[in-house]
């Protein structure tokens, strides 16, 4: 009985776990969201000053420097980049 308590309680931490990631994923999205269509997409890198450009690498889409001095990916994208990684 003690065990089954034990499995239903890490079921229980592991969905509490999902749902916060979902949230700051769709958090994430959302300010990427604002910042592109509120005219705050001239973001600039901190290295060359150059305004960041949208970008797809390896399917994963990223607010990077057109110089590739850097880049700026939310959570669920910088998940999916390092996976790939990973893999390769």
């Amino acid at each position: 009985m003690a065990d089954e308590k034990d499995r239903f309680g890490e079921k229980m931490q592991h969905r509490e776990k999902a749902q916060e990631d979902q949230w700051a994923r769709q958090r994430d999205q959302e300010l990427l969201e604002k910042i592109r269509h509120k005219g705050m997409s001239t973001l600039h890198c901190p290295r060359c000053n150059s305004p960041l450009v949208d970008k797809v690498h390896n399917g994963v889409e990223l607010l990077a420097c057109p110089k590739d001095e850097g880049a700026w990916l939310d959570s669920r994208a910088l998940e999916v980049f390092l996976e790939a990684l990973l893999k390769a």
